[in-house]
């Protein structure tokens, strides 16, 4: 079992944070482009007067153009950098980060916590407009307009055939040497009722874990079923096709927000840490 948990003389430190992924290429740090990452190893680095930089740990790696509301990272300190700093980081980061990133809270993990593989479940809503006079301008950057009406329950009727843990090759971007075997523990659509969202469509997708352009291509599907263009078993067949589909559009990443991430008890932070980096395979395969 790997043992969970920063260096001697280290302490890990979670960070609760959100973004308008409007501007950044996505999370992951990357040469010559604008991302999540690179601003807050920035940040830290420089408002902690360290030597070297830091290296985030996320819970979940966003696309560019996705926004999150509740994303989680981890950062391993020097335990005198820490106990120096701990009162005023966040402060100092609120003044030192750009305006479509901020750190809502830092604080010392339990042990065992890892941003990533301690996670038992990410939940993303997807929106969309389907109004024949467009979406909202305000609201432009975090809603999909999709040109015609769609039938919410036609696509939970849809939504409930894809539940549980199947190989979902067929909605995702494969990646070399990974598994493409996810746990979808809840995928459902609803019409919001107020708020600055009233009357759009809205996916809210929970799994174990998602691969590469997941929720965008089940969206994909689902908005097919929705508008009538294939028959409510149509994102059933696909997935069991395990092949990707010519009809299933990845919609745009705007559309898209991490809403939150979940966490085991602390006593199982470390289980859970080690039982997540094992390659899964299904049953009977």
């Amino acid at each position: 079992m790997i043992e969970e948990g920063p260096a001697e003389g280290l302490v890990r430190v979670r960070l609760d944070l959100a973004y308008d992924g409007t501007d950044f290429s996505g999370w992951a740090r990357q040469r010559a482009r604008r991302t999540v990452q690179g601003e807050l190893e920035s940040a830290i680095t420089t408002v902690l007067r360290l030597r070297e930089p830091v290296e985030l740990t996320v819970a979940g790696r966003t696309d560019a153009g996705v926004h999150a509301r509740g994303q989680v990272a981890h950062v391993d300190l020097e335990r005198e950098v820490w106990q120096r700093e701990a009162t005023k980081l966040l402060r100092r980061l609120t003044g030192r980060l750009p305006h479509d990133v901020r750190v809502w809270r830092v604080a010392e993990a339990p042990a065992g916590f890892n941003a990533r593989f301690s996670a038992v479940w990410r939940r993303y809503c997807y929106r969309v407009g389907d109004h024949p006079g467009g979406v909202d301008p305000l609201l432009r950057s975090h809603v999909l307009w999709h040109d015609r009406p769609v039938d919410i329950a036609l696509m939970n009727e849809a939504a409930e055939r894809l539940l549980g843990e199947h190989d979902f090759a067929a909605y995702c971007k494969k990646r070399e040497g990974a598994t493409t075997i996810r746990r979808l523990l809840e995928l459902c659509w609803e019409r919001a009722e107020d708020g600055p969202f009233a009357g759009l469509a809205v996916a809210t997708v929970r799994a174990d874990a998602f691969c590469h352009n997941m929720v965008r291509a089940l969206v994909g599907a689902m908005l097919l079923v929705g508008d009538g263009h294939r028959p409510v078993g149509f994102p059933g067949e696909v997935l069991a096709g395990r092949v990707r589909h010519s009809a299933v559009n990845v919609v745009r990443p705007h559309g898209l927000t991490l809403e939150e991430v979940g966490y085991p008890a602390d006593e199982l932070l470390a289980h859970r840490a080690a039982q997540a980096r094992n390659k899964r395979s299904l049953l009977g395969c």
